[in-house]
């Protein structure tokens, strides 16, 4: 009989497609059940305050998690890391947490596991703690395969090779600049005319609209396929990762470099100038130090092969049941 496992989703689709993509790897020895979590304005509080407690959600979020207790709950933000330490303690101790990211110090002693990314290793020493490259994510060989066969016919007639150019954009504390639109436009338009072929183009809500402007105007005589924020059509977002041949990916997303790396195609990560944050600044070196990427606008990018394939989500999933074997 399969082991039960909850996943605590939330609102922050990073922390779900983490959880979800840690699970696709755990199907075969865990039955896997999605809890939607939803917050009250209590969540704010800091979680020395709402210690191991339910504090902060809604009362259906509540009844969802109705007994008996899982085998291993799956909590994969700091706001849900009090709520997986309250589901342990109403089992007496028998439910298993495996976190995903820092939750902070506060009940961290509870928490049987904890995946952190390198580029967030914190100087006090848990016992708990596993380091790993980038963060979980969903893309597998799988779903690049299921995703090629449905889009590749929609890309058909584009010049090859195929680039596909993943756009993020503003993040706390730090805009997405137009002289960054336009210095990444530029960087692009001379990527292409240094390898040829076409586009995949796709940004999110905080490119702006004012940066997206910039950068498409740069890219205006490049054959490209796109998908910009706001379009009424399907997301080709996968199948842009499983079509292309390359990949250029702004440095300010985790799961946006994460998931290209996972691909093993050559992955060029655009950086700006004062833009990233010290996290994203330690965390795009850490692609580079261990051979999944490269700067867009370094010398010697011509020559640039990935290591492989970026799967932190199987070593996530691979320890978990390691723990569960030694149990």
């Amino acid at each position: 009989m399969k082991k039960t496992l909850w996943l605590l989703l939330d609102d922050r689709m990073g922390s779900v497609g983490q959880a979800r993509g840690v699970a696709q790897f755990l199907q075969n020895d865990f039955e896997v059940f999605e809890k939607k979590i939803t917050y009250t304005p209590l969540a704010k509080l800091p979680n020395c305050l709402k210690g191991a407690s339910c504090l902060g959600i809604t009362s259906e979020s509540k009844e969802g998690l109705s007994a008996p207790a899982p085998d291993l709950v799956i909590s994969a933000s700091r706001r849900t890391a009090p709520l997986a330490r309250w589901i342990k303690k109403r089992s007496h101790g028998r439910t298993v947490i495996a976190q995903l990211m820092y939750p902070g110090k506060s009940g961290i002693k509870d928490l049987d596991m904890v995946f952190v990314s390198e580029h967030d290793k914190k100087k006090k020493f848990y016992p708990n703690i596993t380091y790993i490259v980038g963060s979980p994510h969903r893309v597998t060989p799988q779903v690049l395969a299921e995703a090629r066969q449905k889009w590749e016919k929609v890309f058909a007639n584009l010049p090859k090779p195929l680039t596909a150019l993943i756009i993020g954009g503003a993040i706390k504390g730090h805009p997405f600049s137009e002289e960054n639109a336009a210095c990444l436009g530029r960087a692009v338009k001379k990527f292409k005319q240094d390898f040829g072929g076409s586009l995949l183009v796709t940004d999110s809500k905080r490119t702006g609209k004012s940066a997206e402007e910039v950068i498409m105007r740069e890219l205006a005589e490049i054959p490209s396929y796109t998908y910009l924020w706001g379009e009424n059509k399907e997301n080709p977002f996968l199948g842009f990762l499983a079509c292309c041949d390359n990949i250029i990916v702004t440095g300010d997303s985790v799961s946006m470099c994460c998931e290209s790396c996972g691909t093993g195609k050559p992955v060029y990560i655009f950086e700006g100038e004062d833009w990233l944050s010290h996290k994203h600044i330690r965390f795009v070196a850490s692609l580079y130090a261990n051979g999944y990427a490269f700067p867009l606008e370094q010398e010697g990018r011509a020559g640039f092969s990935s290591r492989g394939s970026l799967n932190p989500a199987s070593e996530v999933a691979a320890a978990i049941c390691a723990y569960f074997t030694k149990a």
